[in-house]
């Protein structure tokens, strides 16, 4: 198994408040995540870089044999109490906090866990699906039918999330499981790749682009192509 991945701040924004990890452990699974950071001039880029330390250094603490969904939530939520502890005790960081997807790969399935818009796309040459579930206001009205696709990607509000974390003192994250066989791929992005660069060019980057180790950059500069107006991330695993 193999991951490689690349963050940049794009090309409007003067700091990046991404913030991304990329492992291959010691039994050969691969974790990795992606946290896109919300709130003041710094606030976004303590909460998910804190985000992204804590959930590494807890889940590096527990042990293989554990359940790897608890592995995973467990992680997940000793950083969104840090993030919510942070946001209330320093003023400079009120009201922070950040998107997470996360990915527990093995040679069988991916265990990914996600909050807030960041995603996690399963590839494939039979096409790409999305796993995750974005926690948005324009996703709960393509839910209810009142936008198409189309127009959630355009929507004056497709920034707003409707989770995150940090932003409360418990966290209720989603959990997904992923069947992987040979020669599949993941791809976690933060919104600022999937709001410039759609389904169907990252399918074709992945598979038919070029060299496997430099999708991540391809993609990016796709972006950057496009005035990428967010801080963009992409991390890519291949099983």
């Amino acid at each position: 198994m193999q991951v490689w991945g690349v963050t940049d701040r794009g090309a409007v924004r003067q700091q990046n408040q991404d913030a991304y990890a990329a492992r291959v452990l010691e039994d050969g699974r691969i974790i990795a995540l992606v946290c896109d950071g919300m709130g003041g001039a710094r606030a976004g880029n303590v909460a998910s870089t804190m985000a992204v330390e804590l959930f590494m250094d807890r889940f590096t603490q527990t042990g293989p044999e554990d359940p790897e969904e608890e592995r995973m939530a467990h992680a997940a939520s000793v950083a969104n109490q840090e993030v919510f502890q942070r946001s209330i005790q320093d003023p400079d960081c009120a009201g922070m906090g950040t998107t997470m997807v996360a990915v527990l790969a093995s040679e069988q399935e991916a265990v990914i866990l996600n909050e807030g818009d960041s995603r996690a796309y399963h590839i494939n040459a039979e096409g790409i699906v999305l796993v995750t579930r974005d926690h948005s206001l324009v996703e709960d009205l393509v839910e209810r039918g009142e936008l198409t696709r189309e127009q959630a990607r355009t929507h004056p509000h497709k920034n707003l999330i409707t989770r995150a974390l940090g932003a409360e003192p418990i966290l209720m994250a989603d959990c997904f499981r992923q069947p992987l066989a040979a020669g599949d791929y993941l791809l976690l992005c933060s919104d600022g790749l999937s709001n410039v660069v759609n389904e169907q060019e990252m399918l074709y980057e992945v598979i038919h682009g070029g060299a496997e180790e430099g999708c991540c950059q391809r993609l990016l500069d796709i972006a950057l192509s496009r005035g990428a107006p967010d801080n963009v991330t992409v991390v890519l695993v291949k099983r």
